[in-house]
């Protein structure tokens, strides 16, 4: 089925033809765009056009720098609200003048202002919003705070930290120290870290906990449980770093017991695991004699779907042996078995089944 729809512009006039009426329309409008003697519109700039998805923002830029300054920035309005205004009219003399309302609630200023203080320096952002001040405020401060030198890593007895420690939390270096030193460790503190103090509004609390390794106590302070439990252990691990270094003690080096050369003729005996799956057995006997471990490869696969018959093959050094069997599993055990009586070794024989006269019999009795 085709579909013609007629356009209509002023005076001109365009015909399409489409599968739908949609396609037919689409059709006769890029007619009229390409045939149209009116004056065709400007295209729009995209609203995204002139940003980047992928740019920071100076706040961010801001608290990625100060994390690494060990800094904190503050962010303080300074653009309050214009105050509400009274409903009565005060300048009304005896009923002469009705009385004026005025709006009742505050009106936001024009421009926001905001404080930022980061240490003991306070920079002022403008804008038109209030994160737009904050912006403003903390692009100011990144070209102050760029030409700043980051802090040294601290040195601990005149020498830089062990790498080993790098990767290692505040936590769990205290308590390698106690281990080493053998300090006694209050298990009902230290590891919970109990809460001692918890101050400021309900959405900005603050927690104060306190730790004791030994005689050693440590006290942090931070906006979460966490923050407070590593300020305390970093706490605590300054002074358990002024303590004297240990005393060297040379370990025993640990005798190798080396497999005797009974146990290797032992496995590699004709008689060693006559019980065993030949699987498992030729396997072991290839490692006791520190050879290449036996391959396995599907050969064929023949008969009926019902009745299939898969044949293995197993590859031991310059050895090859083959096995079949009802399935794969049965046809690598069979291959493992041919393997084992080709290199020489006794593969127990399968025990005849018992008459069925004789069972009958017991039966019977």
């Amino acid at each position: 089925e085709v579909f013609t729809v007629q356009l209509t512009l002023g005076d001109q006039h365009w015909e399409a033809e489409g599968t739908s009426i949609k396609k037919a329309q689409h059709a006769a409008a890029a007619k009229a765009l390409e045939g149209t003697k009116f004056p065709k519109p400007t295209a729009r700039p995209s609203r995204s056009e002139g940003k980047n998805p992928d740019s920071v923002t100076p706040t961010v830029e801001l608290n990625a720098l100060c994390m690494k300054l060990g800094k904190k920035p503050m962010y303080k309005p300074i653009d309050p609200y214009t105050g509400m205004r009274s409903t009565y009219n005060y300048t009304m003399r005896g009923g002469t003048y009705p009385p004026r309302y005025f709006y009742p609630f505050p009106v936001g200023p024009l421009l926001y202002q905001v404080e930022l203080s980061i240490g003991g320096q306070q920079f002022h952002g403008k804008g038109r919003t209030r994160q737009a001040a904050k912006h403003d405020a903390a692009a100011k401060a990144l070209k102050v705070l760029q030409n700043e030198p980051l802090p040294e890593k601290p040195e601990v007895n005149g020498k830089e930290p062990d790498d080993e420690n790098l990767n290692k939390s505040e936590i769990s270096q205290v308590f390698e120290i106690a281990l080493k030193r053998n300090l006694p460790v209050n298990f009902e503190f230290f590891p919970l870290k109990q809460v001692t103090k918890e101050s400021g509004p309900p959405h900005m609390k603050s927690f104060v906990t306190k730790v004791s390794v030994g005689e050693f106590m440590g006290e942090g302070e931070g906006k979460s449980k966490k923050i407070s439990k590593k300020n305390a252990a970093i706490a605590v691990l300054e002074e358990l770093k002024k303590l004297p270094p240990l005393p060297t003690v040379e370990k025993m080096k640990p005798r190798i017991k080396k497999k005797t050369k009974s146990i290797v003729k032992l496995q590699t005996s004709p008689e060693y695991g006559q019980g065993m799956n030949p699987i498992s057995r030729l396997a072991q006997i290839q490692q006791a004699k520190k050879e290449k471990e036996p391959e396995y490869m599907l050969i064929t696969e023949r008969g009926l779907p019902r009745r299939r018959e898969f044949v293995m093959q197993v590859k031991v050094g310059v050895h090859t042996a083959e096995g079949m069997g009802t399935n794969k599993k049965v046809a690598k055990r069979n291959a493992a078995e041919n393997m084992l009586e080709l290199l020489g070794f006794k593969v127990p024989q399968p025990q005849p089944p018992k008459p069925a006269l004789k069972t009958e019999e017991k039966v019977r009795v």
